[in-house]
């Protein structure tokens, strides 16, 4: 866990054993959630930071300015974060190159090859990494690029935030448990000290915060943003310490994904919104809300 007073860009390299069975449940992957007995309450007190968003939606105070702002025109919708940025937020969240898998690692990883690799659990996980980094040039089914919303779209056509019960960004999870494949899967590559890397960057601080908001957020998976007095939605993978848990994640296993990721949030367009929240299952026809989109 992060010192009281430590600055941001500061490396963090003092591990604490003790914090081992909070966080062993590691993910090179996307994670919407985790189970951690350090959670904040629930019941944390409300407020808003500079970012527009609530409590514990806007996550650690320290490391909220890293996540994407809103974006200002409407060619920043579904930009890359790039490679510039992408590094100095890795810097300021603890984290280098030297803490990244191999080309090697990284193959094997997605392709479900080395020690202990399972096919089934590598398509979880390269679905994960597709999603999260849904910008521009990067399109998914039926050529949807909605990275900036917090939204994606399925194989069968079905528009979702990533973080519904449906999608792999929240099948993984059964993979990072405690003594879980993704875990024992680093341990036997060669990848331990990515995993020690992971647990000493702001990922250990942020985990928490996002795991309370995707439980108290429904089957829509969405969250409100109100600032300068205007209230809008957006996708739980936007939110600040959704957007940095995975670019931790994503960074440690290859760089250049995390460089993909949104380099802004967007407004859900209203009626696209209120359609999936009045869904039950949190998802509804992208072909009938497409042009709603820019």
């Amino acid at each position: 866990m992060r010192m009281a007073g430590s600055a941001p860009g500061s490396r963090w390299r003092r591990f604490e054993p003790r914090w081992w069975p909070a966080y062993v449940a590691v993910a090179l992957g996307c994670v919407i959630g985790l189970v951690s007995p350090l959670l904040p309450r629930a019941d944390a007190q409300p407020g808003t930071s500079t970012t527009g968003f609530a409590t514990p939606f806007a996550g650690a105070p320290a490391f909220a300015g890293l996540a994407p702002p809103k974006s200002t025109a409407a060619e920043l919708v579904n930009e890359p974060l790039g490679a510039e940025r992408t590094e100095r937020i890795a810097a300021a969240i603890g984290l280098s190159s030297r803490d990244t898998l191999s080309e090697r690692q990284f193959r094997e990883l997605i392709s479900g090859g080395g020690t202990g690799g399972k096919r089934d659990a590598a398509q979880i996980i390269d679905a994960c990494l597709q999603i999260l980094t849904n910008t521009a040039g990067r399109p998914m089914f039926g050529g949807s690029v909605l990275g900036s919303y917090g939204l994606y779209v399925t194989r069968e056509g079905l528009l979702q935030s990533p973080a519904n019960a449906s999608a792999p960004t929240r099948q993984v999870n059964s993979l990072l448990a405690p003594g879980g494949y993704v875990g024992t899967w680093l341990r036997a590559n060669g990848a331990t000290d990515t995993l020690l890397a992971l647990y000493r960057s702001a990922y250990t601080v942020e985990v928490p915060f996002g795991f309370v908001a995707q439980q108290t957020s429904g089957a829509a998976q969405l969250v409100r943003n109100t600032k300068d007095s205007v209230t809008t939605t957006v996708g739980m993978s936007m939110a600040p310490p959704l957007w940095i848990v995975n670019f931790a994640l994503l960074y440690v296993v290859k760089p250049s994904l995390a460089a993909a990721m949104p380099a802004y949030w967007t407004p859900i367009p209203p009626m696209v919104a209120a359609a999936i929240e009045a869904s039950p299952s949190g998802q509804v026809s992208f072909a009938d809300y497409a042009t709603n989109f820019r």
